[in-house]
């Protein structure tokens, strides 16, 4: 039994490394200039320690002070909902998925408070196939390009003022039909707020918060990634009840085979040996 079980951890340490990905960082730099919400407190980098320490060493510690939503950021569903998941409480496999990217950047040309339709969904169906199961769904409508020009990024002469922001985000309408069609673990966009500049209720935020859904705001470079086949990641602190947190989101692309055939030829020779092994000694 030993042998056999060797022999398929053997077949898929191998199978795992038949291709090769392109990694791709869809994170925004978080410092000084990182975008949060007017509401909110900013960013602070305090130097604890930064310099000789000891015996000639060089070291160098800070203290971080910052909102849990800054820059390119996780939502926890607790944001907009008091009995669903904190940030330590979301399940691993939720922070990594299929990337589901929804590129609506000739609607928003024409409308920058578009927001993101049925249609749309239906649009990359017909293109890419059903929505996986566990997907990060990502609006993309380039916004990236304003990041971190909070005039831009808000669309605002006043980047103070909430009434007067105006970016696109995902529609209400649109998000309850993923979640009654589709299974999904992240909606996301490129803008600083799943709800659209001019929304006061927030309905994108209570309905994903409602079903355990977490968000992501203000992710960057999505035109570096296809439109499917991607794996997302979000590197989220694993903060004791947070409500949210800065994150690293990265996408990895499969570049096709690392080799002509010869990993899965070798694969399948290793099994052969090892199954032909516990063969005898069955018998014997």
């Amino acid at each position: 039994m030993a042998l056999f079980i060797l022999a398929t951890f053997t077949v898929v340490l191998y199978s795992g490394h038949c291709f090769d990905y392109k990694v791709v960082d869809l994170t925004h730099i978080h410092g000084n200039d990182s975008i949060y919400w007017p509401t909110h407190t900013g960013y602070e980098l305090i130097y604890s320690q930064r310099g000789n320490f000891g015996d000639g060493l060089w070291v160098a510690s800070y203290t971080l002070k910052t909102t849990e939503h800054l820059g390119t950021h996780l939502d926890a569903p607790v944001h907009f909902n008091q009995y669903s998941w904190t940030t330590h409480q979301i399940p691993i496999d939720h922070l990594v998925g299929p990337g589901v990217i929804i590129d609506v950047k000739d609607k928003v040309k024409n409308d920058l408070d578009y927001r993101v339709t049925v249609a749309d969904i239906e649009k990359w169906e017909e293109n890419n196939g059903r929505i996986p199961n566990g997907a990060i769904v990502i609006m993309n409508s380039g916004w990236h390009e304003r990041y971190p020009d909070k005039k831009r990024v808000f669309n605002t002469e006043d980047p103070i003022d909430t009434k007067t922001f105006h970016f696109p985000s995902w529609h209400e309408d649109t998000v309850a039909w993923m979640v009654a069609h589709r299974t999904i673990h992240v909606l996301g966009v490129d803008t600083p707020s799943l709800d659209y500049g001019q929304s006061r209720k927030f309905p994108v935020h209570v309905l994903i918060s409602s079903e355990n859904i977490c968000g992501l705001e203000n992710v960057g470079y999505l035109d570096r990634i296809p439109a499917s086949g991607t794996i997302i990641s979000i590197g989220a602190m694993k903060t004791e009840n947070g409500s949210g947190c800065p994150a690293r989101v990265i996408a990895l692309i499969p570049q096709g085979k690392s080799t002509s055939g010869a990993n899965k030829q070798q694969t399948f020779l290793i099994f052969i040996v090892l199954c032909f092994i516990y063969h005898i000694l069955l018998t014997y």
